[in-house]
């Protein structure tokens, strides 16, 4: 008998209910996605993860119990990543906010980092890490809906990057960022230390559930010795210097949601054959610019997935 091959998922979603960050479309954004990705590509709803920070009704008519603080997202992510063979598809989609961590002053740039509900920040050193476990032929594609979202998976190679056209936008959204001061200021108030180094408050707060960045520091270096053409594919929701929107009922229409997921998911229902990597994100920028949203998705991967076929779709049927 032929052996099949898995498609895997986790779909998280961070509305930050109650709390002067709230968002309001996340969690419409992954349950969205979810129906998408069976009744599109083939996925069971079985091998689907969602994590919602609120009661949210799936498709199936299940709640959702399993909050995205920073440990269980990555319990999933390590559990669907070691589940990996030869031909599967995993794909995790991320709706929240992000925030950018300063580098010492003596390194150019930032690092990119989610923000779970619990503000454990998951950062790109972990998602690489998870890219390098990947086995030869397993696919690993990530949707971040988020501000500042290249560089997710650390030095992926670029394929549609920066535009540098920018449209006065006249549209009333709330930016999916935290800036990292309040990140600081928030883990200060949890551990009381007086420190601005983000890993003590971290480490702390969190402990062996911190990210690998602070858990262990040289462990980043150690990760790209020997870096190459991976499987890792990122759908970033705009480019480093912008932000995303997330759009609330008032302004939407009645309906909350992320510009760029809700751009996604227009593309794949209007367009029912197989879309490119490369195409989903051109045709997604051309949505959001004629939604009058001035955010240009990205997307870093190899030569090879830039042209592979958006979460591998096995044949084209309607939506």
């Amino acid at each position: 008998m032929a052996k099949v091959n898995k498609r895997l998922a986790v779909l998280v979603g961070c509305n930050y209910p109650n709390t002067q960050f709230e968002l309001h479309g996340c969690i419409n954004d992954v349950v969205a996605m979810k129906d998408l990705l069976v009744k599109r590509f083939g996925f069971d709803p079985t091998n689907i993860e969602l994590l919602t920070d609120a009661s949210a009704v799936t498709g199936e008519g299940s709640s959702s119990v399993v909050l995205p603080t920073g440990e269980n997202i990555k319990a999933a992510l390590s559990k669907m990543v070691s589940q990996a063979e030869a031909g599967d598809v995993l794909y995790f989609h991320y709706s929240g906010h992000r925030t950018r961590i300063p580098k010492p002053a003596h390194i150019f740039g930032h690092d990119e980092a989610i923000v779970p509900c619990d503000f454990n920040l998951i950062t790109d050193v972990d998602f690489r890490q998870l890219v390098n476990q990947l086995p030869k032929g397993a696919s690993f594609t990530i949707l971040s809906d988020s501000c500042h979202s290249g560089g997710l998976i650390d030095k992926e190679k670029e394929q549609i990057g920066p535009s540098t056209y920018r449209a006065a936008s006249s549209l009333s959204y709330k930016a999916k960022n935290i800036p990292f001061e309040s990140i600081l200021e928030h883990l200060t108030t949890l551990t009381g230390i007086n420190t601005s180094d983000i890993g003590t408050h971290l480490l702390e707060s969190f402990g062996a559930n911190a990210s690998l960045k602070f858990l262990t520091p040289q462990l980043e270096s150690e990760l790209f010795d020997f870096l190459k053409a991976d499987e890792g594919i990122l759908l970033s929701g705009c480019q480093a210097d912008e932000t995303s929107a997330d759009m609330n009922p008032m302004e939407s229409g009645g309906k909350a949601y992320g510009a760029f997921s809700n751009a996604v998911q227009m593309v794949l229902k209007e367009n029912s054959g197989r879309l490119s990597n490369k195409e989903v994100v051109m045709m997604a920028r051309k949505v959001l610019e004629a939604q009058g949203f001035d955010q240009h998705p990205c997307l870093y991967c190899s030569d090879e997935n830039a042209d592979a076929t958006f979460l591998c779709q096995p044949e084209a049927k309607p939506y």
